[in-house]
């Protein structure tokens, strides 16, 4: 499964963007490819990390299946997780294409 990135800017952030991500990351490891989202490829999932609660970050330029999650406090890493694990499950398990917008 491949996760397309997207992050903002950066003028604002309240906390480590590029932290929060490792955790995730670390979480998903073989089995979720997390990339640095492009214009001109489809992904499943795409994650939107904004620094902040302007959750400012552009992402309707980016192409995903599955869904688009998004974040913008430290404290949505676990559920960022949660939300992945349960997408991964169904999608590896059963094969099923979902809609999703959170």
């Amino acid at each position: 499964m491949k996760c397309g990135v997207r992050y903002c800017g950066g003028c604002n952030p309240r906390y480590m963007r590029g932290e929060a991500l490792e955790t995730i990351r670390k979480q998903f490891a073989g089995r979720i490819e997390f990339l640095i989202a492009e214009e001109d490829f489809e992904y499943d999932i795409l994650l939107v990390i904004g620094g902040c609660t302007n959750s400012c970050a552009s992402y309707g330029q980016f192409q995903y299946r599955l869904g688009c999650l998004k974040m913008w406090d430290a404290s949505h890493v676990h559920k960022i997780i949660d939300e992945l694990e349960t997408i991964y499950k169904e999608w590896n398990e059963e094969g099923v294409t979902i809609e999703l917008e959170r």
